[in-house]
């Protein structure tokens, strides 16, 4: 029976660690994407982060105070092989959650670099159990996790997007930061005097890298996400504000794999671009079409035309817009659904080839 039974806390973790770190991942995981964190914008969402968060700082606090002689209490003893472990946990619930949301938002022709570092962030926490006992490794990683979020929290706050609330996000993640770690001095100067240095410095790495994949357009523009996009023979909308999409039938692996359709067109036909892009609510702000031609000749996209429209938050499906363009010559063709700023939200890719009549189209509509 004693072999079932742990002595201790620390027993106990070491144990059945190797277990529950997988199985809250999956569970977490399917939550978050499934449940609670549908919308950006929804308190329940944001609560959870923030609890994260809030949960996450104050495990750091607990282990260096412990560390440093403060806290001496015997149920405070017994429970310090846990609390990384509630740390860890809390950092895999929020890499878990920008998975989720920032997988959404990003265009994977783009975004796949931030995408995937977040991705391996989320696969990479069950192994860092014993790194969550430096300084250095915590504070880089707090301000990570605090950045991604004020990211996308501060444009829910202020209804605005673009350079200005990045650069509001990063220097309040500063801020916050740096209050963090003047604390953590007081708290621990010995924890602080042996880890502080290479933690600020990575801090700043972090900061510095965010700002490069910002400009270069390699974060995905949350809160905006492009909830549904393609491409048809005819877009038009009906008086009582449903879209009627007219397009060809794709074949079964298209749908699924999101394969480039072909567009047959014939003579003076029109090719139109339908998207529906999620704002959150109060954020209204300019969308644009830009449509690409590939020049085989120079190897190299080419933009033909770009159209504007306004979208306006708060539908959970998305702000429905389209743009035409007549006469579209044969060949491969993108539609980039960007922001005002030329964030890619996401891109609409396809193949005209002429054809002498139009072929049979499939009518679909979309609700109002």
């Amino acid at each position: 029976m004693r072999r079932y039974l742990p002595k201790s806390v620390e027993e106990l973790v070491r144990w059945y660690e190797r277990y529950i770190s997988p199985l809250s991942l999956v569970a977490g995981f399917l939550a978050d994407n499934f449940f609670l964190l549908r919308r950006v914008d929804l308190l329940r969402s944001n609560l959870l982060l923030f609890s994260y968060l809030a949960v996450a700082a104050l495990g750091i606090a607990l282990i260096n105070a412990i560390e440093a002689g403060k806290i001496r209490h015997q149920w405070a003893l017994k429970a310090a092989p846990l609390i990384p472990v509630v740390v860890q946990f809390c950092f895999g619930g929020l890499f878990s959650g920008y998975l989720s949301l920032y997988s959404r938002s990003a265009s994977v022709a783009v975004s796949w670099i931030f995408v995937a570092l977040l991705a391996a962030l989320l696969l990479g926490n069950e192994r860092f159990t014993r790194l969550y006992a430096r300084f250095s490794f915590q504070i880089s990683l707090y301000f990570l996790v605090l950045f991604s979020f004020l990211e996308f929290f501060l444009p829910i706050v202020f209804h605005q997007i673009g350079p200005a609330v990045f650069i509001a996000s990063g220097l309040a993640s500063i801020a916050l930061e740096a209050l963090f770690i003047y604390a953590m001095s007081k708290l621990a100067p010995a924890v602080f005097r042996g880890e502080g240095r290479r933690g600020i410095i990575a801090v700043g790495v972090i900061f510095i890298a965010f700002n490069i994949l910002y400009f270069t357009n390699a974060i995905p523009p949350l809160p905006l996400a492009l909830k549904e996009a393609g491409v048809y023979h005819l877009v038009a909308r009906q008086a009582d504000g449903s879209y009627v999409l007219l397009g060809e039938e794709l074949p079964w692996y298209e749908k699924y794999l999101n394969y480039p359709p072909v567009i047959h067109r014939a003579p003076d036909e029109a090719v139109f671009a339908w998207s529906a892009v999620f704002a959150p609510s109060g954020l209204s702000t300019e969308v644009f079409h830009q449509w690409q031609f590939y020049d085989a000749a120079q190897k190299r996209w080419t933009t033909a035309t770009t159209v504007s429209f306004p979208i306006f938050g708060g539908r959970d499906g998305g702000w429905r817009g389209w743009s035409e363009k007549i006469n579209p010559a044969a060949g491969q063709w993108r539609v980039n659904v960007i922001t005002q700023y030329g964030q890619l939200i996401g891109r609409i890719s396809f193949t005209v080839a002429n054809a002498s009549t139009t072929p049979p189209l499939v009518r679909s509509v979309a609700a109002p």
